[in-house]
Formats: structure tokens, C-alpha cells, sequence
């Protein structure tokens, strides 16, 4: 059974004459005199990679394969394309376009004569260097350079680059929707209020809470060592609970009590983590240093409240599945039976025990919860839901702790029925619940705690950073509403002085309608929306609610499930057209983040789903400023530099091939060999076009000191179909610039005319390269001498190629460029004419715009 595939496989340990009696939850063990029934449960369960240590085991797979639940919770991501690979593509389209446009004129205005669907086929593959076959190559490897930039990066160190088509996506985010708990907020609980009711106990009040638990344990342990019965704190018999109001101190000792034992924690000894062996009998003899104990549970906020109970006093030394020892402030143990356990679920939102006190025999049930689960089962109180109002404008996680004192006939009992609801095999969560739910009734109001979920560090600057860059930042949240708006107040999601409305909780179409007509008359303002109104709006009023909303600066969506998150990230992208990020940090976050334009996980305490399915992984919050401002903003802006240089380089030769063909009569010749042309678009002209990834406008410091420059690019200037015509046009200049020069200049020479052109093309192309440079960098300048120096080399070495390796036409003899030639002065000064002619306009034409009509970034730069 190790090779097992499915982590759902239930078995059951094997004992004589085993009788499986249904697959639906029970088996009958006749090894014991009665047969013992008992219901298939959690523990009943071998996980993958179990090792049985003795005996046999019997399985039965109920759940493999696409069955399992992790596998039916998890969806296939999409291939994500960045926007700006989408404008390239329709760029390159109106290239293939005016490369068949182009062919067909040529064809045309050679009269069609002779096989002219040959000389079509001919001029599309003269001028196929418009369509830029190597610009797919250049971004990619640019995109690789942006990625090893932003890990490299030890301002924002940890973060991870998990994939290669989409860093310019951070330069044109519009939308940004965050998790809260572990995302905005560390996810590291602190203890920060009891209130039992009548008396309040905040963080500098706390030493009297441990004076009372001090006193209380000392008092109960005298009296019961005088009378010599046992170590532990006696309890008053349950007769005098309800004649005799308690006083603080007995509340104060019950709710520590209750919060000491109502939870799923195990305590954990790192030095002692090899020792095995050990029975509970001999706990007592453990060292219980508080150095080598650590807490384990599946929420924090549980670890939050067992080491507040530790400070006060009342520590958790041992757990296993039967019982768990206390730790008083004597140093005493107290042993409890653990009889039964219900977890905690998204639907019941609390969690009980019941447990046996060793030294009385008691049996007591314990709960805590959400208010609004534990308000029904409390007793009657006039101030918890006030004080639970109070604690959430603060920010505070509430929790509300009770309990139940049972006889052994009400426990004997309830076993019983628990036991045979458990044995169901139809509706058995039903019957399960119903019977818990018998106990669940005129409960004893302990206390109500409140934990505080600090936010991470830096998070509010980073917040108000991205609102100045246009960013409009939706927080998704499952925490009840009052919390989610402290929050976004304290983190300045919400500045302080904005309205904010919220939109009151809504079942039916006309409720809905009118809370739309109230939220439309309000002007920048924020929405708080929780998801159940959420979701009844968009049942009806899709269209109008995302309109609404997205006119708002931020929007809190409260009680979220993960499948709304991944809704709403798709209703953004569907109605706007913008594009989105999401960020979180849990495996609950992940489907936001798939869906999401660019997905951003952090590395938090619940573990690496989201860092591991995201797109790109930090460890901070705080550093997706730096993330977004700076190498978003350089990785776009190079990007498109790159592409639309690239799509240049192509154009002009092509341009310089139609003027060729149209001087000679419309000749369906190239102008260039076959080595040449590869060797333009690589070794000669590679280095320095490449070198653009280097490129940066503004420097990172000034990217982050004025966030507003961030709202240019999500306007996409950088690369539209307006900066294109203008590469175009350049394009066409400069091609018949140069092969007009060259056939005037050189009329005498023309035998020479493709070492003539293409030495004034190669001149051009590093000096558009060195015009359209920002930031100088020590590589450009490598870059731009070695393609020039590879050239000139080329010329001495390759020189055959530079002459007119074949016929133009009859009365044309082979003839090979002349080194002599290339070196004289003549060639020189006319080749540097011609390159001048080409350029210097343009040079020009950029010191005038920069003088009348500067871009943003260049009046801070100044």
C-alpha cells in the first residue's frame, strides 16, 4: 500500500476476522466481546508514503485520481500574453499587409509582363525583411534580462521570476486586488483584548489578568494540599455556580481556562524531537523548558491565543489524542481527557472540545467561534454584539468563548447519539450536526478576545504610492466587514478624509436596485461591499455595479470565497479591457492569481501555493512598489524601444531594395547577398540594438520619488500605431536617403554601390541606436565599437561580398570590391555625407521636441 497514489485512501488496521461491512463509513472489529462499531474517519486514514510498522493493513481507495479533492480544486492556468506582445502583432500584421501591398505595386508597375506571378513571389521574398522575424528572438532574450534584473535586485531580495513572457506587464497594471491577512498583514497574531463583559483587559492591563490566575491556582493548590487530596486547583461544585455571582477573579481564571484548552495546538520540543518512546505517564517527569517549545496549529490566530495563556500563566506543555497537560504558575500539571473534538468549518465557523479534568472528574464542553455563529448559542447578554462592533473598528480578529458543564448521565448520553449518528450511512453530516448541535444550547458566556493581524511593514507609504501612480487597488477579503474597513483605513487603502459607502446587505433584485441608486448619487467615494450583496448585484446588475465600482479610488470586497475573487478578476478584465494584478499569499489566493493579467504571490505563513503558482514571487509586501515603479516601467519602456527598432531595422533595407529595384527598371534583383543580410541583422547590427534592454529614462530613485510618471505608461504611448507611422516614416527616409545618395555620390563608382550603402547603412543604424538612448551604459558603448569594428573588419576580410557578386543586367561584368578603393578619401568623406544627410534631421527634429514639448520624465530629470 506505499504505492498508493491517492492521498484520500481510507483504510483500516487489521485485526482478526475483520468484516468491512460498508463502504460508507464503519467497520465492525469482532477481535473484543461486544463488536466494537466505529465510523471512518480522519484517523482512520494512511497518507501516501506511510510506512506500517507492524502488522497488516486492509485499504479501500475511495477518492484517486481526478477524484481527489486537491486535484477538483485546482484549474488549468491560462497561457498568459502580455499586452504589449498583442499590440506587436497587430503591428506585424500592417507589415505583412504592406509587404503584399508593396510586391503588388512592383508587379504592377512592371506591366505584368512575363510570368509576373514569378516576380510576385520574387519581390515578397526581396522584401520579406519587413515582416521583423527577429523580433521574437530580441524579446525574449530582452525578457530573460528583465527577469535576472529583478532577482539581482537586493533592494527587493527574495523575489522570483517564474516566467519569461509578461515583465512589462508591471509597466501597464490598472487594477490591483490584494488579499489582506498574510498579504497586507503579516499574519502574525498578537493577543490585544479579553472582555468578560463587565470589566475590559487590554495590553497594559494584562500583568493583573496574571495576578489573578497567580492567586487563584496558588489559593486552590494550599487549600488542596491541607486536606492532602491533589496537586490540582479544586473547582466549586456546579450547585453554587448559579447561587452565587462569580467574582472577577474566578471569570478571569475560567476564560483563561477555556482559552487554554478550547483549540487544536501541539506543543513541540525541537531537543527532544528525536526521543521516542515516551508514554503520557511520564510527561510529568519532561523538562518543559519554554526555550525549546514551539506551537503548531493550523491557524495563527490559535498560536496567538495558547502563548497569551502562557504569558499569563497557564502554559500548554503536552498534547497527544487523548489528553493535554497545563502548566500552572506553580509549576504543577494539570492533566486533561480529551473525550471529543469538533473542528472548525467555513459553514459552522467555531470549533468545540469536550474534556474530562483528571483530578475532579468533570466534564465540561467548550466553544469558541464568530459572533455571529455564538450569538444564537450563548445565553441571553446585552453587550456582545456591542463590544464586538468596538473591537472590529479597531482592527481586532474577535473570537467569543463559552462553555457547558456536563453530568456524566448528559455526556453518556450524547456519546451514544453522537456515536450512532456517526454510523450513518446516509446524511450523516446532517444527523452528526444535528446531534452536536443539542449541546449547542444556553451556553455560558466566558469571554470575547480580540487578536490583532499587524500589517506588514511599509505597507501603507507602498499603498499611497500606488494610488499616486493610478493604480486603483480592490482588497479581497474573507474577514467580516468591520475589520476589513479598519484595515483599509489603518493601511491608507482609504485615505482618512475619502467617504466611504457601505452598501448595505442585500437579497433581492429591488434591494439591490435601490442600494445601486444610493451608491450612484455618492462621488469619490469607496465601496465596501461584502460578497453574499456582491453576488445578488452581479445576478442582475452585472454591467451597471462594475461601472459603478470601477469609478471608485478603492473597493473592499469583505467574505469573499476564492471562487469570487477569481470572478471579479474576470469581470475587471472582461468590462474594462484594462489589466489586472492580483497578489496574495495563500492557497486560496491562487485562483485570483491565475485568472489575473500578471499574478504576484508572497511568501508567507501559509505556505508557497501562491508564490508557486504566481507569476512573480516576493517576500514583502512592500516591495511591489519597487517592482511595478522600476522594472515594470523599465522593462515596458525597453520593450517597446526594442521592438520598434527592430521592426526600423527591417523597414529601411527593404526601403533601400524598392528604390534599388525601381532605379533598374522595377528588377525583381537583391541588392544585398545572402551573407550580408544575416550578418545586418546579427553580428553587425545585433550588439547595439540588443543593448537597449540596458536602457533607462528616469533613474530608479526619481521612478519611485514621483509615482505619477507610472500613469503615462498604463496610457500605452510608448508603442501605439501613431510612434509606429513615425518609425515607418523615418524608415523611408533614411532608405532612400541612402540609396539615392549612393547612386548620386558614387555614379562613377556604381560598381562599388553595395559596399557604398551598406557602409552607410551599418554608420546609420549605430548612430539611430546611439539617438534613441536615454541612459548611457559602459556596454553600450562596447557594443556600439564592437559591431563597428566587426564591419570593418568584415570589409578587409569578406571584401568579396561588397562587390557586385552578379549580374544587374547584360552589360554588367563581375567585378569585386577594390580595398584600395574602400580606404580613399573620396569614400570616406561621401559615405560620411550620405549617413549625415540621413541622421542629422533626426538629431534635430529630437533636440527640438525635447526643447518645446519635453516629456514628464524629462522636466524631473532636468
Amino acid at each position: 500500500l506505499q504505492d498508493l497514489f491517492s492521498i484520500n485512501a481510507y483504510v483500516y488496521a487489521q485485526k482478526p476476522q475483520l468484516d468491512i461491512h460498508s463502504f460508507e463509513g464503519t467497520f465492525t472489529r469482532e477481535d473484543s466481546d461486544p463488536a466494537v462499531h466505529e465510523s471512518l474517519s480522519i484517523e482512520n486514514t494512511l497518507w501516501a508514503s506511510t510506512v506500517v510498522a507492524s502488522g497488516t493493513v486492509i485499504g479501500v481507495v475511495i477518492y484517486t485520481g481526478k477524484e481527489t479533492r486537491s486535484v477538483m480544486n485546482t484549474s488549468n492556468p491560462k497561457n498568459k500574453v502580455g499586452l504589449l506582445d498583442l499590440e506587436l502583432n497587430q503591428l506585424t500584421k500592417a507589415l505583412f499587409l504592406a509587404l503584399v501591398a508593396l510586391s503588388v505595386v512592383m508587379v504592377t508597375l512592371q506591366g505584368f509582363v512575363g510570368p509576373w506571378y514569378r516576380n510576385l513571389f520574387r519581390f515578397l521574398l526581396l522584401f520579406s525583411y519587413i515582416i521583423p522575424i527577429s523580433l521574437r528572438v530580441n524579446l525574449d532574450m530582452g525578457k530573460a534580462a528583465y527577469g535576472w534584473m529583478i532577482m539581482k535586485d537586493d533592494n527587493i531580495p527574495g523575489t522570483v521570476v517564474r516566467t519569461s513572457t509578461i515583465p512589462e506587464e508591471l509597466g501597464r497594471l490598472v487594477y490591483l486586488l490584494t488579499d489582506k491577512t498574510g498579504t497586507l498583514t503579516q499574519n502574525e497574531m498578537i493577543f490585544k483584548r479579553l472582555h468578560l463583559g463587565t470589566v475590559s483587559y487590554g495590553t497594559d492591563t494584562m500583568d493583573e489578568i496574571q495576578s489573578h490566575i497567580i492567586n487563584s491556582y496558588s489559593q486552590a493548590h494550599s487549600q488542596n494540599s491541607g486536606n492532602s487530596t491533589s496537586s490540582t486547583p479544586s473547582r466549586k461544585p456546579q450547585s453554587s455556580a448559579p447561587k452565587v455571582r462569580k467574582s472577577v477573579s474566578s471569570r478571569i481564571h475560567e476564560a483563561v481556562k477555556a482559552i487554554a484548552l478550547c483549540h487544536n495546538v501541539t506543543p513541540v520540543y525541537e531537543s527532544r524531537a528525536g526521543v521516542s518512546g515516551e508514554t503520557e505517564y511520564a510527561e510529568v517527569d519532561q523538562d518543559f523548558s519554554d526555550e525549546n517549545r514551539t506551537y503548531q496549529a493550523s491557524s495563527p490566530d490559535e498560536v496567538a491565543l495558547v502563548q497569551w495563556t502562557e504569558s499569563v500563566g497557564l502554559t500548554l506543555v503536552n498534547r497527544d489524542l487523548t489528553s493535554m497537560q497545563l502548566k500552572t504558575p506553580g509549576g504543577h500539571i494539570l492533566t486533561y481527557y480529551i473525550l471529543q473534538i469538533f473542528p472548525f468549518t467555513s459553514e459552522s465557523k467555531r470549533m468545540g472540545i469536550i474534556v474530562r479534568d483528571e483530578s475532579s472528574g468533570e466534564i465540561t464542553f467548550y466553544m469558541k467561534g464568530a459572533d455571529v455563529a455564538m450569538s444564537t448559542i450563548v445565553q441571553y447578554n446585552d453587550w456582545l454584539e456591542e463590544e464586538c462592533g468596538n473591537m472590529a473598528r479597531e482592527g481586532l480578529r474577535t473570537l467569543v468563548v463559552a462553555k457547558k458543564s456536563l453530568t456524566e448521565e448528559q455526556y453518556q448520553d450524547f456519546e451514544s447519539r453522537y456515536n450512532q449518528a456517526k454510523l450513518s450511512i446516509h446524511d450523516r453530516n446532517l444527523k452528526v450536526a444535528a446531534v452536536v448541535e443539542s449541546l449547542e444550547r444556553e451556553m455560558e458566556l466566558l469571554c470575547l478576545t480580540g487578536v490583532e493581524d499587524q500589517l506588514q511593514a511599509d505597507v501603507r507609504p507602498t499603498l499611497e504610492m500606488l494610488r499616486n501612480a493610478g493604480i486603483k487597488i480592490w482588497m479581497l477579503t474573507g474577514d467580516k466587514l468591520e475589520t476589513a474597513t479598519c484595515i483599509a483605513k489603518s493601511s491608507h487603502l482609504v485615505s482618512r478624509t475619502q467617504d466611504i459607502h457601505i452598501f448595505r446587505p442585500v437579497t433581492t433584485r429591488g434591494e439591490a436596485h435601490l442600494e445601486l441608486n444610493a451608491f450612484r448619487r455618492k462621488h469619490d467615494c469607496a465601496l465596501v461591499i461584502s460578497g453574499d450583496s456582491l453576488e445578488v448585484c452581479l445576478k442582475y446588475y452585472e454591467h451597471e455595479f462594475v461601472e459603478l465600482a470601477c469609478q471608485c479610488p478603492a473597493v473592499v470586497c469583505c467574505r469573499c470565497s476564492p471562487t469570487q475573487k477569481a470572478h471579479i478578476v474576470k469581470l475587471l478584465q472582461h468590462h474594462t479591457g484594462k489589466r489586472t494584478c492580483a497578489i496574495g499569499d495563500g492557497g486560496n489566493d491562487v485562483s485570483m492569481i491565475q485568472a489575473a493579467d500578471c499574478g504576484i504571490g508572497i511568501e508567507g505563513k501559509e505556505g508557497k501555493q501562491a508564490s508557486l503558482a504566481a507569476d512573480f514571487s516576493i517576500t514583502q509586501f512592500k516591495h511591489i512598489g519597487r517592482l511595478l515603479m522600476v522594472h515594470g516601467r523599465n522593462s515596458y519602456k525597453r520593450s517597446a524601444a526594442l521592438g520598434q527598432f527592430v521592426m526600423h531595422r527591417g523597414l529601411i533595407i527593404s526601403t533601400m531594395q524598392a528604390v534599388f529595384s525601381s532605379v533598374f527598371y522595377f528588377a525583381s534583383v537583391p541588392l544585398y547577398q545572402g551573407f550580408l543580410m544575416v550578418g545586418y541583422a546579427t553580428i553587425y547590427t545585433m550588439f547595439p540594438v540588443f543593448s537597449l534592454v540596458l536602457d533607462q529614462d528616469v533613474k530608479p530613485e526619481m521612478a519611485l520619488l514621483y509615482p505619477e510618471l507610472y500613469k503615462d505608461l498604463t496610457k500605452g504611448r510608448s508603442l501605439s500605431f501613431k510612434t509606429f507611422l513615425i518609425w515607418v516614416l523615418i524608415s523611408i527616409y533614411q532608405g532612400g536617403i541612402l540609396m539615392y545618395g549612393a547612386l548620386l555620390l558614387f555614379e562613377s563608382e556604381f560598381v562599388h554601390v553595395v559596399a557604398i550603402s551598406f557602409t552607410a547603412l551599418i554608420l546609420t543604424e549605430l548612430l539611430m541606436v546611439a539617438l534613441t538612448i536615454r541612459t548611457w551604459h559602459w556596454l553600450m558603448v562596447v557594443a556600439e565599437f564592437l559591431s563597428l569594428g566587426c564591419y570593418v573588419a568584415s570589409l578587409a576580410f569578406l571584401n568579396e561580398y561588397f562587390g557586385d557578386s552578379h549580374y544587374l543586367f547584360s552589360f554588367f561584368f563581375l567585378v569585386s570590391a577594390d580595398v584600395a578603393f574602400i580606404t580613399t578619401v573620396t569614400f570616406l568623406w561621401k559615405v560620411s555625407a550620405i549617413t549625415v544627410v540621413s541622421c542629422l534631421p533626426l538629431y534635430i527634429l529630437k533636440y527640438l521636441k525635447r526643447k518645446f514639448s519635453p516629456p514628464s520624465y524629462s522636466k524631473l530629470t532636468s
